[in-house]
């Protein structure tokens, strides 16, 4: 049966023995208060015949213990978490600033001569206004660094700029390099994207992956001359179920994006592109019937024909790996407090849960403990108040100005997009899914060259005192291009192969990670 050692340690095993495990036992200790908690906030979860929460598979544990409200739970859970927090608004407890974007972080010293985190400089998106915000303490909830890559799963607003923004004033970035790709998403199809599809991690509970046997067969999909229904069963590698039979289909995330990457790598990808692997229900349908994969899947089968014009009850579906989550981030005490006083980082944002891999559910799972069991009872405000008229509020909205002025005034010819594309083929070219100290090397010189282009070639048209879009993503687009080099340095640095950090001299005969746990057990702290 399941239990709250279990689930400790698959999370702890999950991420290749990287994470903190005293983080890791508190999460599985507060996880069922995390399933009382938004229940009590109406989020619709599965419930069997009799009433009760229903139970599914996620990838990397053999146990039945994610629960789920259909392929949506995340949205449902963010739906449950900001119906909450608009109860407090219309209390008045809650003030909100929305469209603000935070550029920098104030810090002031105390009594003892210890810099604390005061405040920030926030950007008014809507009127380009900079304005100085007092704080007892900042929390940095943002999310992840995933967008340095261009195309990944993540919002098109999620960046990492606010952790660079303390990162440059000395807190400490854990583990960059640790980038989870995942393996269930929609393959690109042309070079106008400006993100990629996540279909749910739960589709690999009933559907069955798998590319031809033959390399003629694969071939021909390629080409268009055959189909997939064309090709028998006994034509099929079912490569997850061969080489993992315990975990089937259900292996962690890093494992399944590696295995379609060496397939497709091996000529037997199956679209167009040569990368793509299939994901195909019919099994599940035979078993279960039509009715019972659509009461499941429903919503994630017709998002997946609105976008690919091909319906997945009747063909399999096509996948490929595709960046979604990051573990690094910024280095936290056991209290969530980050290496400054006074500044703490939550969910995506810091790195200690998840270490190499992140498991499915596993992110909701950790926001949900920091924001509503831990940090409620570990942060500190207990100081007094403060104005903004402060000469460190004053030097940091200079800064602020100064950067942007700066940005302003390059006036060179390429769009903030075109730089961003660059950046990203280089990151996935060479701090990918597979990297060798060759590539590390090679990505590191590119992108001294897309930072030099970036800061005399850039074009941001409008003004700076309005609403401008372009200077929103030039001011992240510097950010993610120095986090970039720092997970080229990061993965250089770590010779082996764990989780989502993949060495290719670092792998054994089999092909799979091989960590080196006498010397890479620590943390990585970069500052």
């Amino acid at each position: 049966g399941d239990s709250i050692y279990r689930l400790f340690y698959d999370t702890i095993k999950g991420g290749d023995y990287r994470a903190r495990e005293a983080n890791v036992y508190r999460l599985a200790e507060v996880s069922n208060a995390i399933i009382d908690q938004c229940v009590a906030q109406g989020v619709p979860f599965a419930r069997e015949y009799g009433g009760l929460l229903d139970n599914r598979s996620f990838g990397g544990a053999q146990v039945s213990r994610t629960f789920y409200a259909r392929g949506q739970t995340g949205q449902q859970l963010l739906l449950g978490a900001y119906s909450a927090l608009s109860r407090e608004v219309q209390r008045g407890n809650v003030k909100l600033y929305t469209r603000y974007e935070m550029l920098d972080v104030v810090l002031i010293k105390d009594n003892e001569g210890v810099e604390r985190a005061r405040g920030i400089i926030a950007r008014n998106l809507v009127t380009g206004k900079i304005e100085r915000f007092a704080a007892h303490a900042v929390v940095i909830g943002t999310g992840g660094y995933g967008n340095t890559y261009f195309l990944s799963t993540n919002a098109m607003a999620s960046n990492g700029s606010a952790a660079m923004q303390v990162y440059r004033k000395g807190a400490y970035f854990a583990n960059p390099c640790f980038a989870q790709i995942h393996p269930t998403c929609i393959p690109v199809h042309g070079d106008k994207q400006s993100k990629l599809t996540l279909m749910s991690e739960s589709l690999r509970n009933d559907g069955r992956i798998w590319v031809p046997k033959k390399l003629e067969d694969a071939k021909a999909l390629q080409a268009g001359t055959k189909k997939p229904t064309d090709i028998p069963d006994a034509d099929r590698d079912f490569y997850l179920e061969r080489r993992y039979p315990a975990f089937g289909n259900l292996v962690p995330r890093d494992v399944a994006s590696r295995a379609a990457k060496e397939r497709c790598d091996a000529g037997f990808g199956v679209n167009n592109t040569g990368l793509a692997v299939f994901l195909d229900f019919k099994y599940a349908i035979d078993r279960l019937g039509e009715d019972v994969v659509r009461a499941r899947y429903g919503n994630l089968f017709d998002m997946y024909e609105e976008i690919t014009d091909e319906n997945p009850y009747k063909t399999p579906m096509m996948i490929f790996p595709a960046i979604h989550y990051t573990m690094g981030g910024i280095w936290v005490d056991y209290e969530l407090m980050t290496s400054i006083k006074g500044l703490y980082a939550i969910g995506e944002a810091n790195f200690s849960d998840h270490g190499a891999n992140r498991l499915g559910a596993s992110a909701l799972m950790q926001g949900l403990a920091d924001g509503y069991f831990v940090l409620p009872y570990t942060i500190q405000i207990q100081v007094p108040r403060f104005s903004t008229d402060l000469p460190e509020f004053v030097a940091a909205e200079k800064a602020v100005n100064d950067k942007i002025q700066k940005l302003m005034n390059i006036k060179g010819h390429r769009s903030v997009d075109s730089i961003h594309k660059e950046l990203g083929h280089i990151m996935w070219d060479f701090v990918g899914m597979g990297r060798t100290k060759e590539s590390l090397t090679t990505a590191l010189a590119k992108l001294k060259e897309v930072r030099k282009t970036f800061w005399s070639d850039l074009r941001i048209p409008g003004e700076a005192n309005e609403l401008n879009v372009e200077l929103e993503k030039a001011i992240r687009l510097a950010d993610f291009i120095e986090i970039g080099e720092l997970m080229a340095y990061d993965a250089l640095n770590r010779e082996e192969s764990c989780g989502g950090h993949f060495r290719e001299e670092h792998q054994t005969p089999e092909g799979e990670a091989l960590r080196h746990d006498d010397k890479f057990s620590y943390v990585a702290c970069w500052k």
